[in-house]
C-alpha cells in the first residue's frame, strides 16, 4: 500500500503529492509572501526526496528581471520620485473633486502602470478619503475601486513583475507554440483591456452604498464630536511640499528605462546579435534587454540624483518587491516539480478540456492566484502549464486580467490599508468576509478586463 502511494506515476501517488501541493500552498498564504516561498520548499522536499518526483527547474530569468526592475524601482523611491508622481496625481484629484469615483481609480491604475508595482499607492489611499468626504461623497465608492485599480494597472505595466514573467515564459515556451509575443504585443492587448475593466467597475462604484448624509450608522457617528473634527480637519496633502530637482530627475530616468524597454521589445533590429543555443548570430533576448536597462538606469539615478544607496533596500518598493521574489521562487520551483512530472498525464486527461474550453485555464489561473497571494506566481505555476496543454497563446495573453483574484479574500496590504485609512467605516469587511467592499468591483474588472482582452488579443495578435 505504502508502495502505491509513493510510486510517482500512480493515480493515488499523483492524488498524495497534489496534496502536498495544495497544502504548502494553503498554509503558506497564512504566513505572506516570505512565508509562502519558504512552505513551497516543504512541498518540494517531499516531491523529490519522499514521493520520488525529479526536481523541476527555477524560474532563474524571470527572478532575475523581478531583481533588475524592483532595484531600479526602488532607488527611485528613495530618490522621491514616487511621490513626484503621487503629487501630480493628487493635483489631479482635487481639480475635479466632484469626479472622485471615477479618477481615483484611474490615478492608482496609473501609477501602478508607470512604477510596475501597486505598493506604491498607500499614501493615495488618505487622500482620497479627504477629497471625498469633504465632498459629501461615501469615501467606499472610490476607494475600494481605487485599490482594485492598482492591482489591475500590474497587467498593463511594461515593467511590472508578472509582464515581465509572461513575456518570459511565452519566449522560453516558443519552441512548444511556434508563438512569442513580446512586451509592446502584450500590452496592446493587456493595457485597454485592464483601462476597460477598471473604468466599468469605477461607473458601477458611482451609485453603491447609501450617500454619507443617508447613512445611519455614519451618521450616528458625526455626533462624536472628536471624530467629526477629525474627520474635516485638513487631511493629508503633498500639494504644499517642494522635492529637490535629483526627485524629477529620478523620474524621467526611469520613465526614459520603460520607453526604452518599450521600443527594444517592439524592434528586434535594435538588439545586438548574440549566439543562441544553436551557436547562431541572434537578437538578444528580451528578458536580458529588461534586465540591463533596468539595472543601467537604477545605476544612473543612484549616480546623478543624491540617493543613500544604503537606504534603498529599506524602501517599501523593495521590501515588497522581493518578497515577490521569494514567493516566486518557491511556488513555481514547487509547482513545475509537479508539473512537468505529469505533463503526459495532464495532456491526455485535460488538453482537450482546455483547448475545447479555454476559459477553464482562466478559471484555474485565478483561483491560483487567491492561493497564492500574487499575479506573478499564480502565472509562473500556470501559464507554462497552459502552454505545455496546448492553449493557444493568444488566449493566454486574452486570459492575462484572471491572474488577479486575490481579493476574494480581503487579505491583501492594499486592500487591509486601503480599509484602514477610511475613517468612516464605509469601506469594510462584511459579516460573512466575503462580502466585502472589493469583491463586486474586483469580479467587475477581472471579468470584463478578459473579455476585452478576449477580443482584442482574437483582433490584433
Amino acid at each position: 500500500m505504502l508502495a502505491a502511494l509513493l510510486d510517482p506515476a500512480s493515480v493515488a501517488g499523483i492524488i498524495v503529492q497534489s496534496i502536498v501541493v495544495l497544502g504548502c500552498l494553503i498554509l503558506g498564504t497564512r504566513y505572506g509572501g516570505m512565508g509562502l516561498g519558504l512552505i513551497s520548499g516543504i512541498g518540494l522536499t517531499a516531491l523529490v526526496f519522499l514521493l520520488g518526483l525529479a526536481p523541476g527547474e527555477p524560474p532563474v530569468q524571470v527572478i532575475l528581471t523581478i531583481v533588475a526592475v524592483i532595484g531600479c524601482a526602488a532607488t527611485l523611491q528613495q530618490a522621491g520620485g514616487l511621490n513626484v508622481m503621487m503629487q501630480y496625481a493628487e493635483k489631479f484629484l482635487r481639480k475635479k473633486p466632484e469626479m472622485i469615483t471615477i479618477l481615483a481609480p484611474l490615478s492608482t491604475w496609473l501609477l501602478t502602470v508607470l512604477c510596475g508595482t501597486g505598493h506604491v499607492v498607500y499614501t493615495m489611499f488618505p487622500i482620497i478619503q479627504d477629497i471625498a468626504v469633504k465632498k459629501g461623497i461615501r469615501p467606499e465608492r472610490p476607494m475600494a475601486v481605487a485599490s482594485t485599480a492598482s492591482q489591475m494597472g500590474i497587467m498593463a505595466s511594461p515593467v511590472s513583475v508578472a509582464t515581465v514573467s509572461l513575456a518570459s515564459m511565452l519566449a522560453e515556451h516558443a519552441g512548444v507554440t511556434d508563438t512569442s509575443y513580446s512586451i509592446p504585443q502584450i500590452l496592446m492587448v493587456a493595457l485597454p483591456s485592464s483601462l476597460g475593466g477598471v473604468l466599468i467597475a469605477a461607473l458601477w462604484s458611482l451609485r453603491r452604498g447609501k450617500d454619507l448624509d443617508k447613512d445611519p450608522v455614519f451618521q450616528e457617528k458625526l455626533k462624536n464630536p472628536e471624530f467629526k473634527k477629525a474627520l474635516y480637519s485638513k487631511g493629508e496633502s503633498l500639494m504644499g511640499t517642494t522635492f529637490p530637482k535629483q526627485s524629477y530627475r529620478s523620474m524621467w530616468i526611469f520613465f526614459g528605462a520603460i520607453v526604452v524597454v518599450t521600443i527594444l521589445g517592439a524592434s528586434e533590429a535594435l538588439r545586438p546579435l548574440v549566439p543562441n543555443d544553436d551557436g547562431k548570430l541572434a537578437p538578444m533576448s528580451m528578458t536580458l534587454a529588461i534586465q540591463m536597462i533596468m539595472l543601467l538606469a537604477g545605476a544612473i539615478i543612484l549616480l546623478t540624483c543624491k540617493v543613500e544607496a544604503n537606504k534603498v533596500a529599506s524602501t517599501q518598493v523593495f521590501k515588497a518587491g522581493m518578497t515577490a521574489v521569494f514567493s516566486v521562487f518557491g511556488v513555481a520551483w514547487m509547482a513545475n516539480t509537479f508539473f512537468a512530472s505529469h505533463i503526459d498525464v495532464l495532456k491526455g486527461g485535460l488538453g482537450d478540456v482546455v483547448q475545447s474550453a479555454p476559459w477553464t485555464y482562466a478559471i484555474v489561473l485565478f483561483v491560483v492566484s487567491q492561493l497564492v497571494n500574487s499575479q506573478a506566481a499564480a502565472l509562473v505555476a500556470i501559464a507554462p502549464l497552459g502552454l505545455a496543454l496546448g492553449v493557444d497563446p493568444k488566449i493566454i495573453v486574452g486570459f492575462y486580467s484572471a491572474a488577479y483574484g486575490y481579493f476574494i479574500l480581503p487579505t491583501y496590504p492594499s486592500d487591509l490599508a486601503c480599509i484602514g485609512f477610511d475613517n468612516t467605516g464605509t469601506t469594510r469587511i462584511g459579516k460573512y468576509i466575503i462580502n466585502h467592499s472589493f469583491i463586486i468591483p474586483g469580479l467587475i474588472s477581472v471579468i470584463m478586463s478578459c473579455v476585452i482582452g478576449t477580443v482584442l488579443a482574437q483582433a490584433l495578435l
